[in-house]
């Protein structure tokens, strides 16, 4: 592995897709409580809202507990959203998503894994390639457990949602130049403790 590989190349899984923004029909389905509407509204953001929660919280068990927790009080903000307004419906669902994980980290009861307690990737019958991109995946999440969950905000929505330095404000309801301080930091510590893997 090369010096010059971008801390984003040793993040896995990928970035996670945007997803095309929920419709007025639709949206104004879910007002109504219309099942069908509901279950569109959900398959399409979910893999949206589990992404930003395992990489906030670690993943497990627990993760589909505070997707619930988010899809709860999206709906019943639901109301409130303009769908005329600045804010994009994905944007603002992570808002809630980073709420809802802020909540579960004050509570001490969801953590990162750290170094000390990561479990190693070993399985011989995996391909090279996958368990090298497994072993990146546990050197960044070893990684992650060890940066500020402020800045590991900011960089998983930069990151893995391409969220913008304006978007990332509005989700985390802080202001631009302080996202982009918090974005620089992460990323200059993340390069910090990703060396060994960096230079393997």
């Amino acid at each position: 592995m090369t010096a010059a590989l971008r801390i984003d190349q040793l993040l896995s899984p990928e970035a996670v897709e945007r997803p095309d923004e929920l419709d007025a029909e639709t949206l104004a389905g879910c007002r109504r409580r219309d099942p069908a509407a509901l279950r569109r509204w959900v398959g399409r953001y979910e893999r949206v809202v589990f992404a930003f929660l395992s990489r906030a919280v670690g993943s497990g068990a627990h993760v589909e507990d505070l997707a619930q927790e988010v899809f709860l009080r999206a709906f019943q903000a639901l109301p409130r959203f303009d769908p005329h307004g600045s804010a994009r419906f994905s944007t603002w669902l992570l808002a809630i998503a980073s709420h809802v994980a802020a909540e579960a980290r004050r509570r001490g009861r969801h953590r990162l894994v750290g170094l000390e307690h990561a479990e190693p990737v070993a399985d011989p019958h995996t391909p090279d390639e996958l368990r090298h991109r497994r072993e990146l995946a546990l050197a960044f999440e070893r990684a992650a457990a060890q940066i500020p969950d402020d800045q590991r905000d900011v960089f998983i929505l930069a990151e893995f949602h391409g969220l913008t330095m304006a978007e990332i404000g509005a989700v985390l309801e802080i202001p631009e130049n302080t996202v982009k301080t918090r974005l620089f930091r992460a990323r200059e510590r993340l390069r910090e403790l990703l060396a060994p893997v960096w230079e393997a």
